[in-house]
């Protein structure tokens, strides 16, 4: 039980899933069915760290080739806006998304762009909240802006809602992912038939997730 809290908080798993890196498929995904399988009745609690949380941000939603997400223009346009490199830690209760923003905005002439350059950095906080199946997040807070009301108008939106939509992650679907490999890695058919995610807290340097489930095996 404490083992896989740890594998997940080291951020070692992988499976096409953001949180994870899985270096030892076979032995990991065994320590978490056994958990699952003999925790029935009790909260199966993991620990997520700021670096897994990024991760997810960077697969779901900074996935272009530049690793950008575009509010206006894509890679190779004159004018343009993006936010890029985010960054996660925890204070208090609140999850802190630090992302650095770049835009020129004007005019397009051609493959260029009559106007002006704009360079920033700007913070959200959010609350985690358990939601279901899902590892949910609210209450975003701007933390910091730009000051530029032209650059801020794709910031505030993108700040208060797409960000918090994109760190939203069912943990069902991650636990069904990584048994439908369960035969050929344990010798046992083993489902996913129920997962609730209880509660959600920073703790220190985490995120603590508390959930139960419920597998049958063939």
């Amino acid at each position: 039980m404490d083992l896989v809290a740890r594998i997940y908080a080291t951020g070692k798993w992988t499976d096409g899933y953001p949180f994870c890196m899985i270096r030892r498929p076979a032995l990991a995904l065994l320590l978490l069915l056994l958990s699952l399988a003999t925790a029935s009745a009790h909260a199966i609690e993991i620990r997520i760290s700021s670096s897994a949380l990024e991760r997810t941000l960077n697969q779901q939603l900074f996935n272009s080739p530049d690793g950008r997400y575009y509010f206006r223009g894509k890679p190779g346009d004159g004018c343009y806006a993006y936010a890029s490199d985010p960054k996660v830690s925890f204070k208090d209760d609140r999850i802190i998304i630090h992302v650095k923003s770049q835009a020129k905005l004007g005019a397009r002439m051609g493959h260029a762009c009559l106007g002006l350059d704009f360079r920033t950095e700007a913070d959200v906080s959010v609350v985690p909240d358990a939601q279901g199946e899902f590892l949910g997040f609210r209450d975003a807070r701007i933390e910091k802006l730009s000051n530029n009301k032209e650059l801020d108008f794709f910031l505030v939106p993108f700040l208060s809602g797409k960000l918090p939509q994109k760190m939203r992650v069912n943990v069902a679907d991650m636990v069904r992912k990584l048994v439908q490999t369960s035969t050929q890695s344990t010798g046992y058919n083993i489902q996913l038939t129920n997962l609730k995610v209880l509660s959600m807290q920073v703790d220190g340097d985490a995120l603590v997730v508390d959930f139960d489930a419920n597998l049958t095996v063939q």
